[in-house]
């Protein structure tokens, strides 16, 4: 059996990568700050930082890493690979911004703005990302690939996986910093729904 290579765009692996970068600094500078989680994958690691005391650079690496194998045969090589590309990316920005302390301490005292600040860094990460052609978190791969086997519609399967987190989010999350952790999860995805549909610039060909 031949075994084909992802044919990737290098501006769409700059793309996937940056926005992932994008992301983890916002993850790093507002959620992780807050008290104010995510859903999925993204507020997966900041339980797993929490009670476990490992770093989201590593944790998200080994989540992602997990949900993309998973995906591989449903989704494609093309995604995936991208997908690989925007881990990286953001297990590398989170391990750099470790290096320095958060730039805005006091959102921590203001959560319905650390909610719809969380919300802007995770939507356009997430939706440039899934533009380029890939997905940030392994939470796409994962809640496609349980669609596809089980003909779950796949909205069903994101708040599943989000309400889960979330729940589980509350052993160390007070509720009322859950109730802003629901409204950074619904702003953030209705973010990526509109940055996704931004169509990238096509580049000028030869005589125009």
């Amino acid at each position: 059996m031949t075994f084909h290579l992802p044919k990737l765009k290098p501006f769409n692996c700059i793309i996937a990568f940056l926005a992932s970068v994008f992301q983890a600094f916002g993850m790093y500078n507002v959620h992780a700050l807050s008290g104010v989680t995510e859903g999925g994958v993204l507020g997966a690691v900041l339980l797993i930082d929490h009670w476990l005391g490992i770093s989201p650079a590593l944790s998200s690496l080994i989540l992602n890493g997990a949900c993309f194998c998973l995906g591989w045969k449903t989704l494609g090589r093309d995604f995936i690979a991208y997908s690989l590309i925007a881990a990286c990316g953001y297990s590398l920005g989170y391990g750099i911004c470790e290096q320095f302390p958060p730039l805005w301490p006091e959102i921590a005292f203001h959560p319905m703005l650390a909610a719809i600040v969380g919300a802007l860094f995770i939507g356009i990460g997430a939706g440039l990302c899934v533009r380029a052609g890939g997905a940030t978190s392994g939470d796409d791969a994962l809640a496609m690939s349980i669609s596809h086997l089980t003909k779950v519609p796949i909205q069903w399967i994101y708040l599943a996986s989000d309400l889960l987190v979330l729940g589980l989010s509350l052993s160390y999350i007070p509720l009322k910093r859950i109730g802003y952790s629901l409204l950074t999860v619904i702003l953030s995805g209705q973010l990526i729904g509109w940055v996704q549909k931004i169509p990238f610039r096509s580049k000028p060909t030869a005589g125009t």
